[in-house]
């Protein structure tokens, strides 16, 4: 069974990958292309709004074709996207590549945890169906690792001569989606989807050889072979008074995950390392750490979250990220702006020092203030081209705080929100609109996270770093008391022995 989980849950390092990618090519592409910051918002966030609809869809789908069949379309068309992505030609080919990429995440997303939860035992179900965000979380590190060692690596080429480094750092996925591809010949179907469509004895094979006959038996028993529902009918179910206060929870939770600003550190991650005052390699390299930060505690969680429950990892998690980011905006709020001798005299272009000669050792108190003193020196051109670089140089702050309220950010979610959610999904509903609902509450996270990823860069410009972390911040708490009061405990509990249970004491 762990083989089958490890091959399955290879969606979510793709997963993890294709998202996390794009941080590290958020400069050349910009500068290649002109982009503006709300272009770069929707070149990370268009991949997001694509798996939106693709996770409904898969819902349906997996239901109607399975779900093996699902998660190897799923794999192609991260393979197709990672190589359209490294020779597109244009900004408009490079979203629509990524946008095909958010159709195989969507999928994946979905149905890959809803597999595992359907083929694994329910002492080990948490652990298994965790394997799911692991496999994002070395996604996520391996995408940031090999951004660092391509930048290393290849030098920037002009385009029309060779591979620059970020074609480079966008096509290595390839390997791993073909990987994807191949291993999902090598697992069975789900069985409690077999059983559904009447191929019992096939289900009972599957399941005995993964959770032991005495329980392949007991599930098998209470699952009746139907005819494939209609999306109306499963709507309907879905909607169906006994089960609004599980969707209730499960949309809520789908929302606190993203909207507490998790894809935002993660995509954005060097950026927010350079507004501290990192160069863009040590902004590429603490992004690494970053990564390595969010492995090691979804392993704290996988060896966890069956022992303590998924209701205190939230409890944990929340109180962790309501601290991280009410440090990440008191650092940023603490932070001065202002351009010494010894800065001034790093920049290169000698006209640009001397416009900028009238700033000298004057201080700022905050980042509007110093933008709007570079407007007042610079022409639109020149402030347009350098803006990003003089505000790193220019700001000082405790890039201490910083690093360490972000790995904070990190593990507090890696441990709770991460996990636990993907959990949640494939075991508050009913099996005959599970993957429905699943896909219901990962379409709403999706689109959540859609609007984190456009408008972070233009909080950052509008609102400032310290406002816009501390906004996170205070959806963190609310979130805090929210779980505390409405989310039930479903560790241990039977998938088919958790309907109509779930809001009363075990």
């Amino acid at each position: 069974m762990l083989r089958i989980a490890f091959i399955v849950a290879l969606g979510g390092f793709l997963m993890g990958f294709d998202a996390s990618v794009i941080s590290g090519v958020l400069g050349p592409v910009g500068s290649r292309f002109g982009l503006t910051e709300f272009e770069l918002g929707w070149l990370v966030a268009c991949l997001a709004l694509t798996s939106s609809f693709a996770m409904l869809g898969a819902g349906v789908f997996s239901d109607a074709f399975g779900r093996r069949r699902t998660l190897q379309i799923a794999a192609a068309l991260y393979l197709l996207s990672a190589v359209a992505s490294a020779l597109a030609p244009s900004y408009s080919a490079l979203v629509l590549a990524r946008m095909l990429g958010g159709l195989g995440v969507g999928a994946a997303l979905i149905v890959a945890p809803l597999y595992i939860a359907e083929l694994a035992p329910a002492k080990d179900r948490g652990r298994l169906v965790s394997i799911n965000q692991l496999n994002i979380v070395v996604g996520i590190s391996a995408a940031f690792f090999s951004n660092f060692v391509i930048a290393q690596l290849f030098a920037d080429a002009p385009e029309g001569v060779g591979f620059p480094s970020w074609r480079w750092m966008l096509g290595v996925e390839a390997l791993p989606a073909l990987a994807y591809l191949l291993g999902l010949g090598a697992v069975p179907e789900s069985p409690r989807w077999l059983k559904l469509r009447g191929e019992g004895g096939k289900a009972f094979a599957i399941l005995s050889a993964t959770a032991g006959e005495a329980e392949a038996r007991t599930a098998l028993e209470h699952i009746v072979p139907a005819e494939p529902q209609g999306l109306r009918i499963m709507l309907r179910r879905l909607l169906d008074p006994a089960l609004r206060p599980v969707l209730f929870v499960a949309l809520g939770v789908a929302v606190l995950q993203q909207i507490t600003g998790i894809n935002a550190v993660f995509f954005y991650a060097p950026m927010i390392f350079e507004k501290a005052g990192a160069g863009v390699d040590s902004a590429l390299l603490q992004a690494v750490l970053i990564g390595l930060v969010n492995l090691l505690f979804t392993l704290v969680a996988l060896r966890t979250i069956d022992r303590l429950g998924r209701r205190p990892l939230l409890l944990l998690g929340l109180g962790g990220i309501t601290l991280a980011m009410a440090l990440l905006s008191f650092a940023f709020n603490q932070a001065d702006y202002g351009l010494s001798a010894d800065a001034l005299a790093t920049l290169e272009d000698p006209s640009l020092r001397a416009a900028l000669a009238a700033l000298g050792e004057q201080p700022f108190p905050e980042e509007a203030a110093f933008r709007e003193a570079l407007a007042g020196v610079l022409s639109p051109e020149a402030l347009a081209q350098s803006e990003k670089a003089l505000l790193g140089l220019a700001i000082q702050i405790d890039a201490v705080i910083v690093l360490a309220a972000i790995m904070l950010f990190v593990a507090s979610f890696a441990l709770s929100l991460g996990p636990v959610m993907w959990v949640l999904f494939s075991e508050l509903f009913p099996l005959p609109v599970r993957a429905l609902a699943a896909a219901t509450a990962g379409l709403v996270n999706s689109l959540v996270s859609f609007l984190v990823q456009l408008l972070f860069p233009w909080a950052l410009a509008a609102l400032g770093p310290a406002q816009t972390f501390g906004l996170f911040g205070a959806f963190a708490l609310l979130g805090l008391f929210w779980v505390g009061r409405a989310v039930p405990e479903t560790r241990g509990r039977p998938l088919e022995a958790m309907e109509g249970s779930l809001f009363r004491s075990p």
